[in-house]
């Protein structure tokens, strides 16, 4: 049975009338439709490869011209990417600054590992030795920069009340490694 039902200036809407749902006769069992596919349903995270053990992410510095090669920064330039260790740099591997100063092809026999002990403060240019220390802060010479206290601020920004107003306290994380 179908109604129809006028509306005014508009074409008559045909609705039909819901279908009840039918029971299987006694004794048959009723066909299930099959069922459709959610985007909803989560798949099993596939599995994470095991970290690799750390590497040696030491800094190399060239013994001709001073260049310092740094694993975490790589040299995108070259198409060595950030995270390359010293170690899987390719044999053919030769200083950046040597090779294009002309001064031959300095490999990677003609680096050694580097270390810095000095770092420099960027706003007032404070150089903190770490064979000299700040005894008249309490930190004795030897006392690598990585040992530290974690507020740590540089001893001539904090004395410099414009510096301190304009930029806060310059903290031990804003020292850069001085290249000497």
């Amino acid at each position: 049975m179908v109604k129809t039902i006028p509306r005014t200036k508009k074409k008559a809407v045909i609705r039909k009338p819901a279908k009840k749902a039918s029971r299987p006769a006694a004794g048959k069992k009723a066909i299930a439709a099959p069922k459709k596919k959610t985007s909803a349903v989560k798949k099993p995270a596939a599995k994470k490869p095991a970290p690799k053990k750390a590497k040696n992410m030491s800094r190399y510095r060239c013994k001709l011209c001073g260049y310092v090669y740094s694993p975490l920064r790589g040299e995108p330039h070259n198409g060595i990417p950030a995270g390359t260790p010293f170690e899987d740099l390719p044999e053919d591997y030769v200083c950046p600054v040597c090779g294009q100063q002309g001064k031959g092809r300095v490999g990677k026999w003609g680096f050694e590992e580097w270390r810095p002990t000095k770092w420099i403060c960027p706003m007032c240019d404070y150089v903190y030795d770490e064979k000299r220390g700040e005894p008249h802060h309490g930190i004795k010479p030897g006392t690598r920069f990585e040992d530290l206290p974690a507020g740590y601020i540089c001893p001539v920004c904090a004395l410099d009340a414009r510096i301190m107003n304009r930029y806060g306290k310059v903290v031990k994380e804003a020292f850069k490694p001085l290249l000497v």
